[in-house]
């Protein structure tokens, strides 16, 4: 049976160049980074290498990157780290209703603490309006956390316009760019980013790896305690297999970046526009053109995405409901909800995303599959119109 995977948003391989440099720091250079002897040289001499690399890529300095477990730490410690370090200062927060679960659940536990978040609205297609930011904004506003682009449906927020309303008002702005980075540029100065989320197995990097920038002179609290790694801001015994993989797939996803971009998009157009013509009842979620290029978000009326899910599971294709981190929930997602699609619509929805593996024959054969399992399961459906 054929296996094609087209779940790259909640996870991708390990690219061959990050297996390469991690597996002598895993057998032969293996020290502990802070061990003084020169086997832990060898350790912090690949973490320090890292560290220089990432931070070229996004246009920081080497003393602005941590290293963290993965995205849902880095997005944890830049909220509540922010918001506990400059309590005196205000407790009013503004991020958005689409934002991924790590940054949603550690609002609602800084709401409890007596911290004001405001949802910003999106419009049906998942945009922040800049003017609503502005109108949010009081003396109390301390942090601003919008994400890059949407893990769901792709939708890219206009983050360069946001940091610069947050440099003008003293305001300090981080952003989730766990599913944007490797797909879309950064210059944290030109885009006025003062902390920034990614996880390495987003861009074909190791499992358990994150990163988060922090402008250097940013109020922050540790959020780690232990030993006096990462300078003293991030306990834990540093990873430096993970950390020298993480550097080596970051600089790999940004080689030839035009050019693996453009292939995306022209394979996520072919299947979008394949669907929408072949398809009845379908709706495309998230933005038409200014959204990621591997990303493609159907919701298909009189059906659940479930029951869809699975039989494209059994015809050997990989794709998701939704984000893989509330995939055990029966509600349906809040990024569709908040867009303004109904309980039953937004059930019946489905994200494909696409890697650097895909190719035009598996997209035919996807969609080929899908029309014969959305027929099968509208024929069932006792809510399908065309009987």
């Amino acid at each position: 049976m054929k296996r094609i995977y087209m779940d790259y948003a909640a996870t991708a391989p390990l690219c061959d160049e990050a297996l390469k440099v991690m597996i002598p720091l895993m057998q032969t250079d293996f020290g502990n980074p802070t061990s003084l002897h020169s086997f832990g040289r060898d350790g912090i001499k690949a973490v320090d290498s890292a560290r220089a690399d990432i931070a070229e890529i996004i246009g920081a300095k080497s003393n602005e990157i941590y290293f963290t477990s993965g995205g849902t730490e880095s997005d944890n410690w830049a909220i509540k780290g922010i918001a506990r370090a400059n309590r005196k200062k205000g407790n009013h927060i503004i991020s958005t209703p689409i934002e991924h679960h790590a940054v949603i659940e550690s609002l609602k536990m800084l709401e409890q603490e007596g911290f004001e978040v405001t949802y910003l609205p999106v419009d049906e297609y998942g945009n922040v309006d800049v003017n609503d930011l502005l109108a949010a904004i009081t003396p109390k506003t301390i942090l601003v956390s919008v994400m890059t682009a949407n893990n769901e449906i792709g939708t890219i927020e206009p983050i360069e316009k946001i940091g610069a309303i947050c440099r003008e008002k003293k305001i300090y702005f981080h952003t989730d760019a766990v599913q944007a980075m490797g797909a879309v540029k950064f210059d944290v100065n030109a885009m006025n980013i003062d902390l920034l989320s990614m996880s390495a197995h987003k861009f074909y990097g190791p499992k358990g790896v994150g990163v988060l920038y922090i402008r250097n002179g940013v109020r922050i609290d540790k959020f780690m305690s232990g030993g006096e790694q990462e300078r003293n801001k991030r306990a834990g015994t540093i990873n430096a297999p993970g950390i020298a993989g993480t550097a080596i797939a970051l600089k790999s996803a940004y080689e030839n970046f035009e050019e693996k971009n453009a292939k995306l998009i022209k394979l996520r157009d072919h299947m979008i526009s394949r669907i929408q013509n072949e398809i009845p009842y379908v709706k495309l979620n998230g933005a038409v053109k200014n959204r990621l290029p591997n990303n493609i978000n159907f919701s298909f009326k009189y059906i659940e995405g479930e029951s869809i899910l699975f039989n494209l599971d059994l015809a050997g294709i990989a794709v998701s409901s939704g984000s893989a981190c509330s995939s055990g929930s029966l509600d349906p997602s809040h990024v569709l909800l908040a867009i303004g699609l109904p309980h039953e619509i937004a059930h019946g929805s489905i994200r494909f995303t696409l890697g650097r593996s895909t190719t035009l024959e598996d997209v035919d054969y996807v969609v080929d599959t899908l029309k014969t399992i959305i027929e099968k399961l509208r024929k069932m459906s006792p809510l399908y119109p065309a009987k």
